[in-house]
């Protein structure tokens, strides 16, 4: 009896351990599994045999055999015979190397990450919810959908992804579902949507309407207009002022009387970082070395492994296209073909507003619009939550749109806003594949404008240049058609006179073509003067980017793709040339009232380095460490007190770059200057002094006493982290310089997510490169092979071929993928 009592223990033991092995414990992955030499991670380390140089795969779903062909950057060059197996290729392709990524994208637009990792991302899953991303991929893919071709491309991309998803087993799931331990479910053309929705969020999903309504509320229109202008002093806009109008404007709806919101001490959750941006550029065939036009792109994003961007050749009758696409997002975005280049930077209007509303009671099934109660449609969310049971969560929905949240509860406290309905072009049905479908097969100008009319959002700054020598661009999306200001600050849900009443016809966004200086440009600063009809928006990024760009492309001749690979790479600050002089004459000027440093002091000393400092953000300056941190705390230092931040307050901003620089160059004596939470009154030389030691002090503490230490590539730091920021798996401390607000704007976690220079012309040749590698796999030497190159800031020359046996000393591997 004692022996089967010890074998039953020693089978309990057994058994409770391979269980505990092989599940998840909280954070805790699987160890039995992932460590398995049959199934575990070891899998995933890519061997020389495993991409072999010649084969053929069978695929059910195809109709005629494609040719893949790879490079020596492992990007697929697809030859198909038709759209259906082009984009079934390129789903399957795109899975082959990034399933995990594009897959778990699509789980966090959909608010669908607690039930991967848990009850941590609940909160993360309701809040997309409410902010309506599944919602406005419903209402998009509808519109896709209802198009045979959008229709065609969606449907064959996602079979494609399913293909590789069924050949899936244990051993060789991707790294990170054996790391989260679940399994990828199949891909549908939503999956797609909610892409599109989440680089919409991305990119538009920022709003100052409560912060600039407790502005307004504390301090009055007059104060308001003076610090928070509709226009900066300094501009150089997308479309040059004076860029004569093609058509003719339709009236813009009357402005309605005052509205006063409410003090709102709530803010959004989560907003995207304010940084994210892109430059690009082209010049016309007068101002180019060949004759044709140079285009240049480089999107702003934030950097992470595995890469945004996935690059591919797509080639089958009447399309021959090279660029890259979002992973899970069919055709391709940024690129070029034989005639025709084109690229995005982000526009930044304002096309999200919050309304106010007036709910009947604390039911909140009917709110008061146009003169009568309305009723409120509520949509009970379903939220899997792992290891919990599932959660319901209901969301109530208004003719604007929805209510991010309907009232205060933790963690959100003083942190959203309450009651108040979200108005957004992104919940909106527009088809942006057929855009980049029509954009894939361009050949004229022609082409290119109407490809740009079933574009809804994110609203992007689309460039174009064609072997016709045409350059262009157009600011372009769904703009609503808007009194001036309306939705700078909280507007009235209670009244119609409030609501948006229309678009701005898609042929009237602002747009110039072949301009006679030679070149057009964008760095997401306001998209045209004051001279343009419409309201659009009254903040964008600060002017300095764009106005360094055109600078030199003004300068520019006989220009070759190398000078636009310079010009994306250069790091002169604007700002700091603007700033620096008036900061140094601050503290060393005694007829400015200064108390100059004493030269051996370690302020003096750092003010010498300062004097001999050029403006430029390379990556061994210590100029740009000190500027940084001074500026940057003299802007807090001047502000804070007047617009302060508190966790149960109200939500606040500070004035524009513009106007603070306005302030500090010419008007030392503002009320703004002295710090109202103190007695004394402080004056602008004791603020820059006191910020410069601030900067001083941080330094030496950071790295000790002034030296070649104090290199701003170590002060800023650049990573390149994973997705999910595992440690081990991303790249730290990237040594490179640049900055925000610089053409080069790599940042400390922002930068060039992707760099592509196109040479037109009879043969056009292009080059590119972004800060990672094609594969998603860590165990590949392809996960992040570009980064190095990215580095340094030169640029790979795009392998482009015309044929699908045309040889290429860069090409040795060729696929043939057919049906069974």
């Amino acid at each position: 009896m004692t022996s089967w009592i010890k074998a039953l223990l020693a089978l309990a033991v057994s058994l409770t351990l391979v269980w505990t092995l092989n599940t998840k414990h909280g954070d805790i992955p699987p160890l039995g599994k992932l460590l398995s030499p049959y199934r575990g991670f070891w899998r995933n380390g890519e061997k020389a045999g495993d991409f072999p140089a010649q084969q053929t795969l069978g695929l059910a779903g195809l109709r005629e055999p494609v040719t893949v062909r790879y490079d020596d950057r492992r990007v697929p060059h697809v030859f198909a015979q038709n759209d259906h197996d082009l984009y079934f290729a390129q789903g399957y392709l795109t899975a082959r190397d990034r399933l995990w990524q594009m897959e778990f994208q699509t789980h966090v637009a959909a608010g669908r990450l607690a039930e991967i990792v848990g009850p941590a991302r609940l909160e993360t899953d309701r809040f997309f919810r409410r902010m309506g991303l599944p919602f406005g991929a419903a209402n998009s893919l509808k519109v896709m959908m209802a198009n045979p071709t959008t229709r065609t491309v969606l449907e064959s991309y996602s079979a494609g992804v399913n293909a590789y998803i069924n050949q899936l087993t244990p051993a060789t799931l991707p790294f990170e579902y054996k790391l989260l331990d679940y399994r990828p479910e199949p891909w549908q053309p939503l999956k797609c949507a909610l892409l599109l929705k989440f680089m919409a969020w991305d990119l538009s999903g920022r709003t100052d309407d409560l912060r600039m309504s407790n502005i307004l509320r504390k301090y009055g229109p007059a104060v308001t207009k003076d610090l928070f202008p509709d226009y900066p002093t300094r501009e150089d806009p997308i479309v040059p002022v004076g860029t004569p109008l093609d058509f003719k404007p339709v009236p813009a709806p009357p402005t309605p009387p005052s509205f006063t919101a409410a003090y709102a001490a709530q803010q959004l959750r989560t907003e995207p970082d304010a940084e994210l941006g892109s430059n690009n550029f082209a010049v016309s065939s007068s101002k180019s070395a060949s004759g044709y036009p140079l285009l240049a792109n480089d999107p702003h994003l934030q950097l992470n492994l595995p890469s945004i961007w996935y690059q591919i050749q797509l080639s089958a009758p009447g399309v021959n296209v090279y660029g890259v696409t979002i992973p899970g997002s069919p055709t391709v975005i940024i690129g070029f073909n034989e005639s025709v280049a084109w690229g995005v930077t982000n526009v930044a209007a304002d096309v999200l507003d919050f309304y106010q509303l007036k709910f009947k009671d604390d039911a909140r099934r009917e709110y008061w619009h146009d003169g009568r109660w309305k009723p409120v449609r509520r949509v009970v969310e379903h939220i899997k939550v792992r290891g919990q049971p599932d959660r319901l969560d209901t969301v109530l929905y208004t003719h604007h749109g929805p209510v991010v949240y309907d009232k205060a509860e933790r963690p959100f406290l003083n942190q959203t806003p309450i009651a108040h309905a979200l108005r957004w072009t992104a919940h909106d049905g527009a088809n942006e594949v057929l855009t980049f479908y029509g954009l894939n097969r361009a050949r004229t100008y022609a082409d290119y404008t109407t490809a740009l009319t079933s574009y809804g959002s994110p609203a992007q700054n689309f460039i174009f240049a064609n072997n016709d020598k045409d350059v262009a661009i157009w600011p372009n999306g769904r703009f609503p058609l808007k009194w001036r200001d309306q939705g700078k600050f909280i507007l009235d849900g209670t009244d119609p006179a409030y609501d948006w009443q229309g678009w701005i016809p898609q042929p009237q966004n602002p747009h110039v073509k072949n301009p006679p200086r030679g070149f057009v440009s964008s760095a997401n600063q306001f998209s045209a003067g004051p001279d343009y009809p419409y309201y659009l928006n009254w903040t964008y990024g600060s002017y300095e980017r764009g106005h360094r760009i055109n600078e030199r492309l003004a300068a520019m001749t006989q220009a070759t793709p190398d000078s636009l690979r310079v010009l994306q790479n250069d790091v002169l600050d604007l700002n700091a040339q603007l700033m620096l002089p008036r900061l140094l004459a601050l503290v060393s000027d005694p007829a400015l009232g200064a108390t100059p440093p004493a030269a051996t002091s370690a302020e003096g000393k750092v003010l010498a380095e300062l004097r001999r400092w050029p403006y430029q953000y390379t990556a061994d300056a210590i100029g740009p460490s000190v500027f940084n941190l001074w500026y940057g705390n003299l802007v807090k230092r001047l502000w804070e007190d007047d617009f302060p931040f508190t966790p149960d307050g109200p939500a606040y901003r500070y004035p524009a770059r513009d106007r603070t620089n306005t302030l500090l160059l010419s008007e030392p004596n503002s009320q703004w200057v002295d710090d109202r939470t103190t007695p004394a009154r402080e004056t602008l030389p004791q603020l820059a002094l006191q910020s410069l030691r601030f900067a001083t002090d941080s330094l030496t503490r950071k790295f000790g006493p002034l030296s070649p230490k104090w290199r701003w590539a170590d002060q800023k730091s650049t990573d390149v982290l994973h997705l999910l920021q595992l440690p081990g798996f991303g790249q730290m401390d990237v040594d490179c310089g640049g900055g925000a607000g610089i053409v080069n704007a790599t940042s400390e976690r922002n930068g060039p997510s992707w760099r592509m220079v196109v040479a037109l012309g009879p043969q056009v040749r292009a080059y590119g490169v972004y800060p990672g590698g094609q594969s998603g796999n860590p165990g590949s030497p392809f996960y992040n092979n570009m980064l190095e190159t990215w580095r340094v800031g030169k640029l790979d020359e795009l392998v482009f071929l015309r044929a699908p046996n045309e040889q290429n000393p860069r090409v040795a591997t060729s696929w043939t993928l057919t049906k069974p």
